[in-house]
């Protein structure tokens, strides 16, 4: 074992690391369940951003949510450094990727929840749109929009395979109970129900590269609002927020019992 592989296995044991760490697969959960709460209620006519930020802006709106989104932004900065470890440790290549690949992810979302704990907002979708319009307007910008809508759409795909097969589970350390089962249900409902949501997001990306249109380009806050003004979109906007809440408190089950 090298020195940093070893100096990672002692972080990852570390009784605080691996506390924040759970608070980090905690906040996961809670965004989830609040932008499938938002979501729900825009299928019933309701108003809201189904996004990260909006469920953001709802948590600091209540009493103490300030509070609890600073311990949102450490959970998941510990947890974002929680995956650089994994990937020093684990054997490889696609799985140091992977691993590096939910760090950015991690990384991101302790940026937008730092911005507006400290006041400054963030409105994803506007920003996405922003990023979409600059990219068209430069020399070969629609193609490179285009793969980006289609590399949303593959992870979309991955989701639902995941979701389908239960191939999520193989990473899945719950201890053998009544609990796990309900809990692996949760992750196949919120798998599924996630994959169609980036499938969607991921969709308009490209059709907004096609048309040149970067008001199509959204981001899922956008791409779930289009549902409501096609036939039946409503009812399957409802299905998707079920999802995504059932995928939430997956990760707010998995924060608390599985092993790290």
């Amino acid at each position: 074992m090298t020195a940093p592989t070893r100096t990672a296995s002692r972080a990852e044991r570390n009784p605080a690391v691996r506390a924040l760490a759970r608070v980090g697969l905690a906040t996961i959960g809670l965004l989830h369940i609040l932008i499938g709460g938002i979501a729900l209620a825009i299928a019933f006519g309701g108003t809201g951003d189904a996004d990260q930020s909006g469920a953001l802006q709802a948590i600091v709106a209540v009493p103490g949510g300030l509070f609890v989104v600073w311990l949102a932004v450490a959970g998941l900065v510990v947890l974002a450094l929680w995956q650089i470890l994994v990937a020093v440790t684990v054997q490889g290549a696609g799985k140091r990727l992977t691993e590096l690949g939910k760090c950015v992810v991690y990384a991101f979302l302790a940026g937008v929840a730092a911005s507006i704990a400290l006041g400054g907002g963030h409105d994803a979708s506007s920003s996405e749109k922003t990023m979409s319009a600059r990219l068209l307007a430069l020399p070969g910008g629609v193609f490179v929009l285009a793969i980006i809508g289609l590399a949303i759409v593959a992870g979309g795909i991955v989701f639902l395979r995941n979701g389908i097969t239960h191939r999520f589970e193989r990473d899945l350390r719950l201890p053998p109970n009544a609990l796990a089962g309900v809990t692996t249900t949760l992750g196949r409902v919120g798998y599924i129900a996630k994959g169609i949501a980036l499938i969607l997001v991921g969709g308009l990306v490209v059709a907004g590269a096609v048309t040149y249109d970067p008001q199509k380009a959204g981001g899922l806050d956008g791409s779930l609002k289009a549902l409501v003004g096609l036939p039946f979109g409503p009812v399957l906007l409802a299905l998707i927020a079920i999802g995504l809440i059932a995928y939430g408190v997956f990760w707010l089950v998995r924060s608390v019992a599985a092993r790290l």
